[in-house]
């Protein structure tokens, strides 16, 4: 089969994203549908020089090696929240032609990044590794397990991270990995105010020379178009609200498919059991039940802009541990502007059955909290934009 014939045999997602337009999920926008022919020329690229390289003389034994020495420029994507940035992204990453791919939020991939680092370094001490500079094996074994590494929310506000990426990524692309990432900024514009910035420069350049950057943003904020028409507090408890969750989740996923994902707090495991982007769902069980405290519930908001939480109990005077968890679970979401979609056994005055005591007094915020949570204003008000994380990609 030759390239060309390789070629168009390729999903598209033009034809996913018309698919789409048609069944109402989404309108068409001219600046999406630019993303998608740059998308769509990713894709054949990628395709094309894999074939090449597997078509070429020995192709059978260097083609991995020769595959990595393929140049493919990738894709910055970049514009305001709720432009569809992230689920262009997601469909491209379904169809990228590459059994080696990564999808990740960029927060967590530089934290696996320092933890590889620091791993190496063990190792040199142990003597069981080679080489005092950590990057390039680092960069080595990331390459071999993606070739294709699609990052979320590719935001740096951590100087750790800002003085290591011109080397990772230089080292990264030398290996022919081909990055594709969503931005609320421009590349110029990515650590703007940081510590030392003048040593981030180069990766500046680095990434314009390695990426098509391309602004997505038609000045209609999609996904607060779609919340806004979600449920937000939802009583009493049972099959009708367990089914009209699953309707607001299935509204959220906006055609994407949920994963679990691991935040690291402190060196701990918090664990999501159900993630879209940058909307997760728990129980009010795995919040409130488990041993999780204040750093936990703001790593959780600072990473999801909306978080679902099902089945929330009357919660009784004995319950005295997951009544303060969900206390301080609220009081985090609401400092942070975070948005709710929650199924309670009551309405926010009745969650509390106990009377007296400390918990008695607080839970009185808190379901004042859980009320205007539930506002015109509130939702209609831009989650911060100032958490550690940025805001969403769209």
């Amino acid at each position: 089969m030759s390239l060309r014939d390789a070629s168009s045999a390729l999903p598209s997602l033009a034809h996913r994203y018309r698919r789409l337009v048609e069944a109402g999920e989404i309108r068409k926008d001219a600046s999406q549908e630019k993303a998608v022919a740059a998308l769509d020329r990713l894709i054949v690229e990628i395709s094309s020089s894999r074939l090449a390289a597997k078509s070429s003389a020995l192709g059978w034994l260097f083609a991995k090696r020769q595959d990595r020495g393929k140049s493919v420029r990738g894709l910055y994507l970049h514009g305001s929240v709720g432009t569809g940035k992230t689920m262009l992204m997601d469909m491209l990453f379904e169809l990228a032609p590459s059994r080696r791919k990564r999808r990740a939020h960029f927060n967590d991939f530089m934290a696996d990044v320092h933890d590889r680092i620091d791993a190496h370094r063990r190792a040199l001490k142990r003597g069981e590794a080679k080489g005092d500079d950590p990057i390039p094996p680092v960069a080595a074994a990331i390459a071999d397990e993606a070739r294709v590494l699609c990052f979320d929310e590719f935001a740096v506000t951590d100087i750790a991270d800002a003085m290591i990426l011109s080397r990772l990524f230089s080292a990264l692309f030398a290996h022919g990995v081909v990055l594709v990432a969503t931005s609320n900024v421009a590349p110029r514009d990515l650590y703007r105010d940081g510590l030392n910035r003048q040593l981030f420069l180069p990766f500046i350049d680095l990434l314009e020379e390695h990426t098509d950057v391309l602004q997505l943003d038609s000045g209609i904020d999609y996904r607060r178009e779609k919340l806004s028409r979600l449920p937000v507090y939802l009583t009493p408890l049972g099959a009708d609200t367990d089914r009209r969750m699953d309707d607001a989740w299935k509204i959220a996923m906006n055609g994407s498919a949920e994963a679990p994902v691991d935040l690291t707090v402190k060196g701990r495991t918090v664990h999501v059991p159900r993630a879209v982007r940058d909307v997760a769902r728990f129980s009010f069980a795995e919040l409130c039940e488990e041993p999780h405290g204040a750093r936990d519930f703001l790593a959780i908001a600072d990473r999801f802009h909306t978080i679902f939480i099902d089945r929330i109990p009357v919660l009784a005077a004995a319950q005295r541990n997951e009544t303060k968890r969900f206390i301080l679970l609220i009081d985090t979401l609401y400092d942070r502007h975070a948005r709710i979609v929650v199924s309670a056994a009551a309405p926010p005055e009745r969650l509390y059955a106990g009377r007296t005591g400390t918990e008695a007094f607080e839970f009185e915020r808190t379901a004042s909290r859980l009320t205007e949570m539930q506002t015109r204003e509130w939702l209609e008000t831009p989650e911060r934009d100032d958490a550690p994380g940025g805001t969403s990609a769209g």
